[in-house]
């Protein structure tokens, strides 16, 4: 059963090795996500999966970002080689016990929901970090340049991860998310199913989009009397 997610970003930066003197431009955001993984680790679970999509190359540590960085400083605890969004997820996640799950990013919603739905029950506790960026076409500083719809596109996931509604995550179109060069819609639909049917609020939500990808960041947590509200900054 599922008992606490935490939804982060995957810019390399927010891995200060990797950030070089751009290093406290993400210092906003890579204190919300530490405080997150703190959050994450502090309710008791069985098991902690880091979910992320399989994008670009892989590595054992993030020497392929960083030509030239001395190795000891890139270093990773993890079983082989991954993409980057689970390397970052194995950075913030490091010194905590947690198993890591390989999204195929092709896999539509009712299959990611079922991946979803097949980790939350594979213990009594279980919590999920997932990892995954927004829409890359916020600007034309953007990897994608400027798309009209990036605005409305990450508005809506925001507005989705405030309410803790795992059925508008279910709902995003894959389509528009691959047009939009969404890097997280497999595995944010992962996390709606494994949220269906439970009652969730958020802890500590944000989206911004410092360098014209959409970031976004939250804590579900099991219904109680306070539910946070979206802070959207671009």
């Amino acid at each position: 059963m599922l008992v606490a997610a935490a939804v982060l970003p995957h810019p390399p930066l927010l891995v200060p090795a990797l950030a070089s003197g751009a290093a406290a431009e993400l210092d906003e955001l890579r204190t919300a996500c530490s405080d997150a993984v703190r959050r994450l680790h502090d309710e008791t679970s069985d098991r902690l999966f880091v979910v992320g999509a399989d994008l670009g190359p892989r590595g054992w540590s993030f020497a392929p970002w960083a030509p030239g960085a001395p190795e000891a400083a890139l270093g990773l605890d993890v079983p082989e080689p991954m993409a980057l969004p689970l390397l970052v997820g194995a950075w913030l996640t490091r010194g905590i016990r947690r198993s890591f799950v390989v999204v195929d990013a092709e896999l539509d919603p009712a299959e990611c929901a079922a991946v979803g739905a097949d980790l939350a029950g594979s213990a009594e506790r279980v919590a999920l970090l997932v990892m995954g960026d927004g829409s890359a076409r916020h600007s034309v500083q953007a990897p994608g340049y400027v798309d009209e719809r990036a605005g409305r596109f990450d508005d809506s996931v925001a507005a989705a991860f405030a309410a803790a509604d795992p059925s508008a995550l279910l709902g995003i179109d894959p389509g528009l998310a691959d047009d939009l060069l969404v890097a997280g819609r497999a595995p944010w639909q992962v996390l709606a199913g494994a949220a269906a049917g439970q009652s969730w609020q958020a802890e500590g939500s944000r989206t911004e989009a410092p360098y014209g990808v959409g970031y976004h960041v939250v804590t579900w947590l099991p219904a109680g009397p306070a539910v946070s509200k979206a802070k959207v900054a671009r």
